[in-house]
């Protein structure tokens, strides 16, 4: 990334927003993922100095809320108050500070997005036109987006909601979806004609080339994949609802504005409440400021696209920066109700009291990047026992309760060569903490803490200062040892209150010390510090509430198989023709190795293979089965059972295979993946009666 936010002058304001929490449900912690990183960054940019100012809302419009009251029996305007409550107490819980957090059910809201429309119908990039809809003849309304259910048009999805595909992000019509039926009352919808207002998005496909060429803060990743959608050609996009709907009417019609009109408006708006309703102020402060989004990769389109074109054409300050990141997996799965992981923020709060450990794990696994982050309960122990407590905290602890037990509390100033040797290097190191910030890549953020925590642990460790103070000549050694590692210990923890702030400031208050950025890598000289105490000690495992589900059947026979001979296809350069000994039966498979190996390479060799395959011909050749091999980078290696015997079945570990014939389509919905060289189906490991299957290739290899 070039020229990061945080780089910018003292003086000028950036406005940051994590999406806005719909406000029909609870916060769970995949929403935590996204509200804790916009939270390290903002608090970093503040901890710098910066005039950063945190804006979020609920998104309160919608059917979802229309219906929900209604069964209540209450008003939506309680719901959705309920729900603020909720939310923000939830926040708080996780010590996720917003500088304003509002509603988009809200007077400034309602005058913004009328402000906006206008200007955008002035200046002719609003029409009308008669469009067919979905409508559910059971509960008499058109419905909307997320009311309708179906088959992904493009990769044939199922369950999907009418707007936009989960799985491929492609955004639709409702009308596009294939076998759709109504989510309320599980009928199928029928088609009807009515008029709507449409935005000319197509309109503005060449200036969000170039904003999206000409911005380099932009994720490449995304930005390549809006590329594309540019040039495959932009829809124009319908902003009028039916009623009956809880939202603004939009101004000279019966029709009302679509949720996603008026909720990206609400970072507007919560700027306008932290401006204390100012529109005026608040719409040049806009234009004035850098502004950053943080959003999760499922409503790309719509901030990368439709929001963009929305400011462009009502002539407002389009975002700086969007920052993007992926999904949360718990214990490498969706989350899922029925398996236990779909928890929310009180649930997990429960099961780990301590809300700063989960804000730490987050910040250790989400980079810069689209990457999807898993919550793995095993390694979330390990990470807070092993790093948190083994390195940061004991570095801490031992410092101030040796300086407390040796030196009453008491540092002096650092004139040994070796001890200033080493805090030039941790102000090497504290300075590129601070650019990894500045990029947004936490994961190497809290590594090279980690770094220079375990330099201190390595420092302390090799100077024994628990031998030296036998002497005197040695004491005074040690007095410098330990006051170097107060220097150490001050600047992990201003480097860590992003991530940390309560426990940051905890030893702060230890180190009777201000954690600020004229701090950082400053010289401290004599200090007394205050009462040392343990702050952070070892977890135990968590474990997720056990849920009553149906056991997994493993839907695959697969067997160790002997390779007899290795011949050439007849009829294809790049496949092989393989005789293959399964014990009690011999079978002839045609596969795609021929690239890779040698006929001499695969002769003699054990391998596994799926036996319940239904057998095909490829280019005139019968294979009975599948050869399973594992790709990754070109590389692609078989997989291994040396001390298994032909016919040996193979299965995860505890699972019962399945002997059924099944198709290739069926085949390829098992999904497998590489973990230390172990192949791994629901967490558990791929193996024989008599060894575990191995496959000799990176982690997250593809086996087919």
């Amino acid at each position: 990334m070039a020229s990061p936010d945080c780089r910018m002058a003292d003086k000028e304001r950036i406005i940051i927003t994590s999406a806005l929490p719909y406000a029909n449900g609870s916060i769970h912690i995949g929403h935590l993922v996204e509200y804790i990183q916009t939270d390290i960054i903002v608090r970093f940019l503040k901890l710098m100095g910066k005039d950063a100012v945190y804006c979020c809302a609920d998104d309160t419009h919608g059917t979802p809320i229309e219906i929900k009251a209604k069964q209540l029996g209450i008003a939506p305007e309680e719901l959705i108050a309920t729900s603020s409550k909720e939310h923000q107490e939830d926040f708080a819980s996780y010590h996720i500070e917003f500088d304003s957090f509002y509603s988009t059910n809200s007077a400034e809201n309602k005058a913004l997005a009328e402000m906006i429309y206008l200007r955008l119908k002035d200046a002719g990039h609003i029409y009308e036109k008669d469009m067919e809809l979905t409508f559910c003849e059971h509960c008499k309304r058109f419905l909307p987006d997320r009311f309708v259910k179906g088959v992904c048009p493009k990769c044939g999805a199922e369950d999907q909601y009418g707007d936009q595909c989960e799985k491929c992000n492609t955004a639709y019509k409702t009308t596009d979806l294939v076998k759709p039926f109504c989510t309320i009352c599980k009928n199928t919808p029928i088609r009807k004609t009515s008029s709507h207002l449409f935005f000319r998005l197509s309109r503005f496909s060449d200036q969000l080339r170039d904003w999206l060429v000409s911005n380099k803060n932009l994720q490449m990743d995304v930005k390549n994949q809006i590329m594309n959608w540019i040039k495959e050609g932009l829809e124009d996009w319908c902003i009028s609802r039916d009623g009956p709907y809880f939202g603004f009417k939009i101004p000279g019609t019966e029709k009302y504005f679509y949720v996603w009109l008026d909720a990206p408006i609400g970072y507007i708006s919560s700027f306008a409440n932290y401006n204390s309703g100012d529109i005026d102020k608040t719409i040049n402060e806009w234009n004035a400021s850098k502004i950053m989004h943080v959003i999760g990769k499922d409503i790309i389109y719509f901030h990368w696209l439709f929001w963009p074109a929305m400011l462009m054409g009502a002539g407002m300050k389009l975002p700086d920066n969007i920052l993007v990141h992926g999904f949360l997996t718990v214990n490498h799965e969706k989350m899922s109700k029925s398996r236990g992981t779909f928890l929310n923020a009180k649930e997990f709060l429960k099961m780990c009291p301590d809300p700063e450990l989960l804000r730490y794990y987050y910040a250790a696994n989400l980079t810069d990047h689209m990457n999807d982050v898993d919550l793995d309960l095993l390694d979330f122990q390990e990470k807070i026992n092993k790093e948190l407590v083994a390195n940061i905290a004991n570095l801490v602890y031992r410092t101030l309760s040796f300086l407390e037990k040796n030196f009453d509390s008491s540092t002096v100033d650092v004139t040994d060569v070796s001890c200033l040797e080493l805090l030039k290097k941790i102000k090497i190191d504290s300075d590129e903490t601070v650019k990894l910030y500045g990029r947004y890549n936490l994961r190497e953020v809290v590594k090279k803490i980690l770094y220079i925590s375990s330099e201190g642990n390595k420092f302390f460790q090799a100077n024994e200062p628990w031998a030296k103070v036998k002497s005197e000549e040695g004491k005074k050694d040690a007095h410098q040892v330990l006051s170097t590692c107060v220097s150490i210990v001050r600047d992990i923890m201003i480097l860590l209150k992003p991530v940390m702030p309560s426990f940051a400031e905890k030893i702060g208050a230890q180190l009777d010390l201000t954690l600020d950025k004229k701090s950082l890598s400053s010289v401290l000289g004599p200090h007394k510090i205050g009462k040392p105490e343990i702050v952070l000690k070892n977890i135990e495992e968590i474990k997720l509430p056990t849920v009553a589900q149906a056991p997994i059947e493993f839907p695959l026979d697969l067997k160790v198989a002997k390779i007899i001979s290795v011949e050439d296809h007849p009829d294809a350069e790049k496949l092989y023709v393989l005789q293959i000994d399964l014990g009690k039966e011999k079978r002839q498979l045609v596969a795609g190795l021929k690239k890779f190996f040698s006929k001499e390479e695969l002769t003699g060799r054990k391998v596994v293979i799926v036996a319940n395959l239904e057998y095909a011909k490829l280019r005139g050749v019968e294979s009975q089965g599948m050869l399973l091999a594992a790709e990754k980078d070109e590389k692609v290696v078989t997989l291994s059972a040396k001390d298994s015997v032909p016919g040996d079945s193979v299965a995860p570990k505890g699972m019962a295979m399945n002997t059924k014939k099944i198709t290739y389509k069926d085949f390829m919905k098992v999904k497998f993946e590489v973990n230390g060289g172990k192949i791994i189906f629901e967490r558990k490991v791929l193996a024989t009666d008599k060894e575990d299957i191995i496959a000799d290739i990176d982690d997250g290899a593809k086996v087919c």
